[in-house]
């Protein structure tokens, strides 16, 4: 009885953190604003830089804020309601965004959405993930080479506070994030990979 009862709030935390992280903000947002079905446009990915290719730069910021917002409050609510599960929420709000039973497992990369978890589990590393990805995304205004970089800031910045108790996690969601954009770095490769404000 007793081993069942602490299964709870690991359970609750992976289905609160799943159920956060599948909502398809891109998807919602865009067809409200009457542009249309995000999967039939550009890439078909859900995330932010795919509704930018809509020519909606309003929705293309919601999008990237509110992806960002659900691994936060994935994490912030699951701790509030089971301190100590917050770690396992954030992972599986990362998992729900690419990987949403809605969409039939058809989801985005990850990279707002990962931003947002790890402000939750440690701002510091938050910041250092956000001025990666938002450099490089100003700078050479490549949408994959900045999410990817942002992504591997993480753990490295992790270990660099002393936050080894999240390096592995980070590891395993930056891994992840390369995964998802295995298509971009073919086309890096290529040379045929473009860059914002243009199109596909």
């Amino acid at each position: 009885m007793q081993t069942q009862i602490l299964w709870i709030a690991p359970t609750l935390a992976l289905l609160l953190g799943y159920a956060l992280g599948s909502i398809p903000f891109g998807i919602i947002l865009t067809r409200v604003a009457g542009a249309g079905d995000l999967r039939q446009i550009g890439s078909g990915n859900i995330g932010a830089t795919n509704v930018l290719r809509t020519g909606r730069k309003g929705l293309a910021a919601a999008t990237l804020l509110l992806d960002m917002a659900k691994g936060l409050a994935a994490v912030l609510i699951v701790e509030a309601i089971f301190p100590g599960e917050g770690l396992l929420a954030g992972a599986a709000a990362f998992v729900g965004h690419c990987y949403p039973v809605w969409l039939r497992f058809r989801g985005g990369k990850g990279v707002a959405t990962l931003m947002g978890i790890v402000l939750a589990l440690h701002w510091p590393i938050g910041l250092v993930y956000a001025v990666v990805w938002l450099g490089l995304l100003a700078t050479l205004r490549i949408s994959a080479v900045a999410g990817m970089s942002a992504a591997i800031s993480a753990p490295v910045a992790a270990a660099l506070f002393g936050r080894f108790d999240l390096v592995l996690l980070l590891i395993a969601l930056a891994l992840l994030v390369l995964w998802k954009h295995g298509d971009n770095v073919e086309r890096l490769l290529a040379g045929t990979e473009p860059r914002i404000g243009r199109a596909k």
